[in-house]
């Protein structure tokens, strides 16, 4: 077991298995030393949604900041199943969070720090990155967040 995974296990985080059903899309595109991850919500084990909503119209801030947070847990797990050793990642380089937002909410960067808390709790410096965080009208299957990601590999 290498430290990243040592490290999630001290976290009580269980990584889900991938859902290989799709169409077109892959989840991991790798280019050289990065994989560039499509945008990931907050989904449970099963693929559904389990935050749903607008932040300040039907969401809080703190829940949108655990659905960030389950966001990055389900871009670990597709990492994972993309390289199979966490320990390969060299570090973040960018992250892109999309947020579902009602038109009086301006608070999007605090709902992104959940998704950011958690990849330097999990990665320490390695998990430390640029990132944008955006509002939009909705996302898909009313999911309150998506987040997309570029991540250094090693060898």
């Amino acid at each position: 077991m290498g430290q990243t995974d040592n490290r999630l296990k001290q976290l009580g985080i269980e990584l889900p298995k991938k859902n290989r059903a799709g169409t077109g899309m892959v989840a991991v595109r790798r280019y050289r030393d990065l994989l560039y991850i499509s945008g990931h919500g907050p989904t449970g084990p099963d693929g559904k949604p389990v935050y749903q909503g607008k932040l300040g119209s039907d969401l809080t801030i703190e829940e949108g900041y655990q659905a960030a947070r389950l966001c990055g847990i389900n871009i670990l797990a597709a990492i994972a199943d993309y390289i199979g050793d966490l320990d390969r990642i060299e570090y973040v380089v960018k992250a892109l969070g999309l947020v579902a937002s009602g038109p009086d909410f301006f608070d999007q960067p605090l709902v992104m720090h959940g998704f950011s808390d958690l990849m330097v709790e999990v990665l320490g410096e390695r998990g430390m990155h640029a990132r944008s965080a955006m509002g939009t009208c909705c996302l898909p299957n009313n999911i309150p967040v998506e987040v997309e990601l570029i991540v250094k590999i090693r060898d």
